[in-house]
């Protein structure tokens, strides 16, 4: 497939999501779809929200008009990508005017993931890094993917704090997922990656600090939900990546999520409970401004699509050196701004030990 394709449902998708997202401004608005500053709230003003309808209308509107265009499209992808979506993002909207309890909302993520496994579209195999890929039964599939959709979409719901954060990492990892795709061959996964990126970007013109319009759990959860999609379908169809690759590209909102649940429970917490210990809470504490705060968030996510790129391309002595490396700064990271605790950071502990024992007999021999 031609490369100006991607380009034109790019450039479609961001025009339309620029033009839209003035109008759904208005909606929300009128609607009542208002944010209200509370103890959690960086933002200080009421703020509109529910701006991700206007990324699930670029999408769903340009996806459309080029895949019948252009006659390259799977049906089953279209139906589990056009109705998931729908169903989330009714869900997010109803929720970003009434607040819905989690457990409906709950529902309403798993009816949007079983769309999309109802089309066919679930997780039939697991391509393990040191060996070849393992087949599941489809019931065991289905749940996977199921919990995979939900779990992404809440993690892109968490991360949902500032000005273009969530969106900025979104389309970071929609843009892995495209180069991926284009790399395997995959070629309707890439042209849905590229739809989304320019809706993304095109709703970021009003998103990113000092954002104008919020997308809400509208646009969180439906963001979540594609990428989560788009990688269970770019995993389908390339043997050759291991299933850490869907992982890393999707490493900031499922690393701050794991973090999350880590630190609640080490301070005796529900695991539902909001709290203010996110990554970008910690690196406001210390002192970095909202956009710089994205800014280097957005440096993480860069980092994560890098590695998942890196991923399926080494061989396995490769993925183990790389995963390690990986892990540990992300632990020293996490310690470096107390995203887990204040206090107990054994990593930096252990460190610091370490050098200490080395530089104090050079101490000894300069004394004498």
């Amino acid at each position: 497939m031609d490369w100006w394709i991607y380009l034109i449902g790019f450039a479609a998708a961001c025009a339309l999501a620029f033009m839209a997202t003035p109008l759904v401004k208005k909606l929300a608005f009128r609607v009542g779809a208002i944010s209200v500053p509370n103890h959690r709230s960086v933002h200080t003003k009421p703020m509109p929200q529910m701006g991700g309808l206007a990324i699930f209308i670029a999408f769903a509107v340009i996806y459309l008009v080029m895949a019948l265009s252009i006659g390259q499209y799977d049906l089953n992808v279209m139906l589990g990508m056009l109705i998931g979506g729908t169903i989330i993002v009714l869900v997010g909207a109803y929720d970003d005017r009434y607040n819905i309890s989690p457990k409906l909302k709950l529902l309403g993520q798993i009816a949007a993931a079983a769309a999309v496994t109802s089309n066919g579209l679930y997780i039939d195999y697991i391509q393990l890094p040191f060996g070849d890929a393992i087949n599941v039964y489809p019931w065991v599939g289905v749940v996977i993917t199921i919990l995979w959709i939900v779990g992404v979409s809440n993690a892109v719901n968490l991360i949902d704090g500032l000005d273009g954060l969530a969106a900025g990492v979104s389309a970071i990892g929609t843009f892995t997922i495209m180069v991926l795709s284009i790399v395997t061959g995959n070629w309707p996964v890439a042209l849905l990656s590229a739809v989304l990126l320019g809706s993304i970007v095109g709703f970021l013109f009003f998103n990113f600090h000092p954002a104008s319009i919020f997308m809400g759990d509208t646009g969180a959860l439906f963001l979540g939900f594609s990428l989560a999609t788009l990688s269970v379908l770019g995993f389908k169809s390339a043997v050759a990546i291991s299933f850490l690759v869907p992982i890393m590209i999707l490493g900031v909102p499922l690393s701050d999520t794991f973090l999350a649940i880590v630190r609640r429970k080490l301070n005796n917490k529900p695991i539902s409970v909001a709290d203010k210990g996110h990554l970008h809470h910690c690196l406001m504490d210390l002192g970095f401004s909202t956009r710089k705060t994205v800014l280097i968030i957005y440096g993480v996510a860069a980092l994560f699509g890098s590695c998942a790129m890196l991923l399926s391309q080494t061989k396995q002595w490769g993925t183990i050196v790389l995963v390690v490396i990986l892990l540990l700064i992300l632990e020293i990271g996490a310690e470096a701004i107390g995203i887990i605790s204040k206090s107990k950071k054994p990593v930096l502990q252990f460190l610091q030990r370490l050098l200490s024992e080395n530089s104090s007999p050079s101490r000894s021999r300069a004394s004498k």
